[in-house]
C-alpha cells in the first residue's frame, strides 16, 4: 500500500484542493488549525491560523493569520474550487494555553480567543463543527486525509511502550565527565562571540577562516537559503551572502554554522524531529534578536547569541533522555511537568546546571553564562536581566507558537513582572507575538 504524500500547512497559510492521495497536515501550539470539506463536490483544505485577529498597525497583513480575515479567505477559496457553503463541514485543533488556568491573565489566552473566534465564524456561517480538541498545554499534529475527508489530530509525537528505567543518578565526578565529553566549542564561534561582547569586530579575520573552510562555507550557504532565512534570492557563495546580509548577520550566521555538529541530529532525545534542537536553538536566536531590536534594551547580535546558546546543556544530557524518552516524554507532554524538575528527579542534575558548567569551561562572557543559567527563571538573573528576560521569551513564543521541534514547556509564572521588565504590558503580548511573528523568517512545519 502506498503512502500518501504529505503537504505541511504553515502558519499563517492555507491550501484548499479536490480530493487527492495526499494529506494535509499542520503542527499546532497555541495557533489554531481548521479543516473544512465539501464530501459531495470533492473538495476540502486546511487553514492554519495565528491569533484571533490583526494586532499590530504597521506590519505587512496577511489575512489568513488571523480567525476574522482567514476564515471568509479559505471559505471563499473552497466556493470557488465548487464547495457549496451549506454542505461544508469543519474540524478544530490548537489553542493550548500560554499560562497556567490558576493564574492565567485573560490576555494570555491566546489561543482561546481564536478559537472562540473560529466557532463564532463557522456558527455566523450555519458550518457544523464535527470535531475539536483545542486547548490544554501541549501541541500536536492536524491531519486532513484529502482521499476520504477524515481529520485526525494527534500528539506531535508517539512516546515508546518500552518499559520505563530507573532513574540515572549521576555523581559529581560523572556530571564533570559529561563536560569533558562534549567537544569544545569551535574556536571561529568563540572569536565571534568574543568580537559581539567587545563590540570590536574584524570581519576580514573571520572571512578568511570561511573561505578556507568548505564544510563552514556549505552550511552558511545552506542557513542563508534555509526556510529560516528566506531570501528571495538564492545565495550561491559566501561573498554573495556577505552582500545580501550585511557583516553582522554573516557573522551570527557562521556561529551557527559553526555550532551545528555540536547539536545531537536524531530523535528520541530532546528532539521531536530531526535536528530539532538545533532548528529551535536557531529560531530562539531569530526571536531573541527580533525582541532586542523591538525594546531596545539589549544589542541585538548579542541577544541571538545568547538565544542560539541557551539550551546547550541538553547537549550533555541527550543521549540520557534517548535512553528515557518515554518516561520524558510522558512526563512532559502529557502530564504537565517541568522539564528541569523532571532531569533533576532522574539524572540529578537540569539542562540549565549543566549548561552553565559547559559555559564556564568554554569560558563563555557573563552575560551568556547568566541566560544559559536562568532563561527559564529570569528574575533569579544577577546580572543582564534584560537580556535573560528577552532569551525567556524568545523561547516561550518558540515552545508555543513554533512547536513540534523538541520536548520543554516553559513555565509562566509572575508573567505580568516579565513583561514589565522589558517593557510590556499583559495586555499587549499578543501584540508582541504578533509583531514578531511578522518580523522572522519562519521555521517551517511549526505553529
Amino acid at each position: 500500500m502506498s503512502v500518501p504524500k504529505i503537504q505541511i500547512v504553515d502558519t499563517g497559510t492555507y491550501v484548499v484542493g479536490p480530493r487527492g492521495d495526499f494529506n494535509l497536515e499542520a503542527y499546532l501550539g497555541t495557533c489554531v488549525g481548521v479543516t473544512l470539506f465539501d464530501e459531495t463536490a470533492g473538495v476540502g483544505g486546511m487553514i492554519h491560523l495565528l491569533l484571533s485577529e490583526p494586532q499590530g498597525l504597521d506590519a505587512d497583513f496577511s489575512p489568513a493569520r488571523y480567525a476574522s480575515t482567514g476564515l471568509p479567505v479559505i471559505i471563499k477559496a473552497l466556493t470557488d474550487a465548487g464547495a457549496r457553503k451549506a454542505r461544508l463541514k469543519a474540524s478544530l485543533a490548537g489553542g493550548a494555553l500560554v499560562g497556567d488556568p490558576s493564574s492565567l491573565d485573560l490576555h494570555l489566552d491566546v489561543g482561546g480567543r481564536t478559537v472562540e473566534m473560529v466557532e463564532k465564524l463557522l456558527k455566523a456561517e450555519n458550518i457544523p463543527i464535527i470535531e475539536s480538541e483545542t486547548g490544554g498545554y501541549f501541541a500536536c499534529k492536524m491531519i486532513l486525509d484529502m482521499s476520504t475527508w477524515k481529520t485526525r489530530i494527534e500528539p506531535i509525537s508517539v512516546a515508546s511502550t518500552l518499559p520505563l528505567n530507573r532513574p540515572i543518578l549521576l555523581a559529581k565526578e560523572q556530571i564533570r565527565g559529561l563536560v569533558q565529553q562534549i567537544r569544545p566549542i569551535p574556536q571561529i564561534a568563540l572569536k565571534i562571540i568574543r568580537m559581539i561582547k567587545d563590540g570590536d569586530y574584524n570581519f576580514e579575520d573571520v572571512a578568511k577562516v570561511v573561505r578556507q573552510d568548505q564544510t563552514i562555507s556549505a552550511k552558511v550557504i545552506r542557513l542563508c537559503n534555509s526556510p529560516m532565512f528566506r531570501r528571495e534570492q538564492p545565495v550561491a557563495s559566501i561573498d554573495r551572502a556577505l552582500a545580501l546580509l550585511g557583516e553582522k548577520k554573516m557573522l551570527l550566521l557562521v556561529v551557527s554554522a559553526s555550532l551545528e555538529e555540536s547539536f545531537p541530529s536524531g530523535m528520541h532525545g530532546y528532539s521531536l524531529c530531526k535536528g530539532g534542537l538545533y532548528q529551535h536553538a536557531v529560531g530562539t536566536g531569530v526571536m531573541a534578536e527580533l525582541l532586542a531590536d523591538m525594546t531596545g534594551l539589549v544589542q541585538s547580535d548579542l541577544a541571538y547569541t545568547a538565544g542560539l546558546l541557551h539550551d546547550v546543556g541538553k547537549i550533555g544530557l541527550d543521549q540520557l533522555v534517548s535512553r528515557d524518552f518515554p518516561m520524558f516524554y510522558r512526563k512532559t507532554q502529557f502530564e504537565g511537568f517541568s522539564l528541569l524538575v523532571t532531569e533533576q528527579e532522574r539524572f540529578g542534575v537540569d539542562h540549565t546546571g549543566l549548561g552553565n558548567l559547559l559555559a564556564e569551561a568554554w569560558d563563555l562572557p557573563d552575560s551568556l553564562k547568566c541566560s544559559i543559567t536562568n532563561h527559564h527563571f529570569p528574575e533569579k538573573a544577577s546580572h543582564s536581566a534584560e537580556l535573560v528576560h528577552i532569551v525567556y521569551f524568545a523561547d516561550l513564543i518558540m515552545s508555543r507558537f513554533r512547536v513540534g521541534l523538541e520536548m520543554d514547556h516553559i513555565n509562566t509564572i509572575a508573567m505580568s513582572e516579565r513583561l514589565n521588565r522589558i517593557g510590556f504590558k499583559t495586555d499587549q503580548f499578543e501584540l508582541m507575538v504578533d509583531t514578531l511573528l511578522q518580523g522572522e523568517v519562519g521555521l517551517p512545519m511549526t505553529g
